[in-house]
């Protein structure tokens, strides 16, 4: 263990791990005295305490004085840990586009909440698809690559999060505080609903022109009984006689550094200082699960693992909290002549010989729908001729479309007739004789 200095402010530092930094805008969420460094040393101690160890702290910072602390009480801390989106999608640095997207699909089938029902599912989803997100744009993966996670947002170095403490009151609210963090008025503030998840599959000509599909989802919303507070109708919450109406409780525990007091979380209130009679509806939740039928408009373009959001369509917030969104995954069903390679459709032709001399008009199929193509004389073996704008829309811009490649295959017979033969080496006489006519 060694003591630091981070700018004016002395820090205890071990080992490596996530990182304590220390932000400026947010209320002071730690009220230090001079007793300040034996009580979080003693909390972090805690036989109950699994939040931090000797192996994982990075750093502790603390002010001066109890005074200097009240004086700074703008400024709070917040945990942060970068991801590697490489390791997450289980592919090398330099993976090819192709690469990714087949990591991502993989792992996202596998982990898809609707498909997968273990407990660490739905996160691992968000960080699959988060790599996934940043890495399929070569913007962004270039951002990434060289600046990390903190080019991704200008340098700053604290991700995409809507609520950068979010993690942290997480962390803390579910061990009930440390002293002056947290407290019951933290604990009944509104929390967000969580986000829905849904499988569409489409057929191909759907994903390249966009479709208008009706899907049936199944969500939290609020309890119309009890208006989502989770009480009986007509009842009126009273003090928790567990916690005297705090919402925590104070435990005593001895440790290597000594005695030390532990804040928890009520049990009997779940933090909140009262109690009440449950809703039989939605027994004390205050939200149902109930099927609802969403309109959802495909643009044009999209293709298998794109993700759609449809604001505020996901489960139902608690204590007033914002609903969260649904994220519609699309998956494609190949299609048996054509393919796909971004906004570009590929389809393979065979040709005779004869008709690749003297070239010929054929019928190619294309999304949409049969088109003649011309094949020049003289066209060789696995020649690629263009059909423009016979391709994918590009997404969010449907007026731009790719093109189709069509691979010409020449047919040679393995077996000619006798007549056939004949005229073959009668052709290849000639040419023998223009040859050597030539070398005159």
């Amino acid at each position: 263990m060694a003591i630091v200095t981070c700018g004016s402010t002395p820090v205890t530092q071990w080992g490596i791990c996530p990182q304590l930094l220390l932000r400026s805008y947010a209320p002071n969420r730690i009220v230090t005295s001079r007793y300040s460094l034996n009580n979080k040393m003693s909390f972090l101690a805690a036989p109950s305490s699994s939040l931090f160890s000797r192996d994982s702290l990075l750093m502790i910072s603390f002010a001066g004085s109890s005074q200097a602390s009240y004086r700074r009480r703008g400024a709070r801390f917040t945990v942060r840990a970068d991801s590697d989106y490489y390791s997450v999608l289980g592919v090398s640095r330099n993976a090819s586009k192709s690469e990714i997207k087949s990591a991502y699909r993989k792992l996202a089938r596998n982990y898809h909440p609707d498909v997968n029902k273990d407990p660490g599912a739905e996160q691992k989803f968000k960080e699959i698809s988060n790599a996934y997100e940043v890495l399929s744009d070569d913007e962004k993966r270039s951002l990434y690559d060289n600046y990390g996670e903190a080019g991704l947002k200008g340098g700053m170095g604290m991700g995409d999060f809507s609520n950068p403490f979010d993690l942290f009151e997480r962390l803390f609210d579910n061990m009930g505080g440390i002293g002056g963090m947290g407290g019951r008025a933290s604990r009944n503030r509104a929390v967000d609903g969580q986000d829905e998840y849904y499988s569409l599959a489409l057929n191909f000509k759907e994903a390249v022109f966009g479709v208008e599909k009706e899907i049936e989802i199944t969500r939290l919303e609020n309890c119309g009984t009890c208006n989502g507070s989770g009480a009986k109708p007509g009842t009126k919450p009273s003090k928790c006689s567990t916690c005297g109406g705090q919402g925590q409780v104070v435990s005593s525990a001895r440790t290597p550094l000594g005695i030390f007091q532990q804040v928890t979380t009520c049990s009997s209130c779940g933090g909140t200082g009262e109690v009440s009679t449950p809703c039989s509806t939605c027994s004390g939740d205050g939200r149902v699960r109930r099927t609802k039928r969403i309109s959802l408009k495909v643009p044009p373009g999209v293709d298998a693992g794109s993700r759609l959001r449809v604001r505020s369509e996901g489960n139902a917030g608690r204590r007033g909290g914002a609903p969260g969104d649904l994220f519609v995954i699309i998956d494609v069903i190949p299609d048996p002549v054509l393919k796909r390679d971004d906004t570009n459709i590929l389809y393979t032709c065979k040709v005779s010989y004869i008709d690749a001399i003297l070239g010929t008009t054929i019928k190619v199929p294309t999304v949409d729908g049969m088109v003649d193509l011309k094949i020049p004389a003289g066209t060789q073996p696995n020649t690629t001729l263009v059909m423009a704008k016979k391709g994918v829309p590009v997404l969010n811009k449907s007026n731009i479309r790719g093109d189709q490649l069509v691979r010409v295959q020449v047919e040679i017979p393995k077996r000619l007739s006798s007549e056939e033969r004949k005229l073959i080496e009668e052709l290849a006489d000639l040419s023998k004789g223009k040859t050597a006519a030539g070398r005159r």
